[in-house]
């Protein structure tokens, strides 16, 4: 069985900066594209970044782009998301995912992924 286990969540000011982790463990899988999504209280889960392997390309949700960074390495199934310049509008549970076969265009479904982690809690104070 595979496990995506997210960490780095916590409590932080507006302007603030957190890094994420998630990393896999239990069955060898390899995964095509990696993402971070988050659920606000209230609202649905929604796409943040996402990093396909095959040449590096990122991409981000409009909202978050110039402020979070996503980076992974391969050969872990691991993910990485810096959050710079935090809003209370981030305050979100993060969950990660990551896919095996990756459909073009596809990166903000979430349908795409075959494996999510349990999510860690990010709060952006006012």
């Amino acid at each position: 069985q595979v496990q995506l286990v997210e960490s780095g969540g916590g409590l932080v000011q507006a302007g603030g900066s957190l890094r994420l982790s998630c990393a896999a463990s239990g069955r060898t899988f390899s995964s095509s594209h990696m993402a971070w999504f988050r659920q606000a209280p209230g609202k649905g889960r929604e796409f943040v970044a996402a990093i396909r392997w095959s040449g590096q390309r990122t991409y981000y949700e409009d909202s978050v782009k110039g402020r979070f960074i996503i980076a992974g390495d391969n050969a872990k199934n691991a993910v990485y998301l810096q959050m710079n310049s935090l809003k209370p509008e981030d305050t979100a549970v993060y969950y990660c995912a990551a896919g095996q076969y990756y459909s073009l265009g596809q990166y903000a479904a979430e349908t795409t992924y075959n494996y999510w982690g349990q999510g860690t809690q990010v709060t952006v104070s006012s």
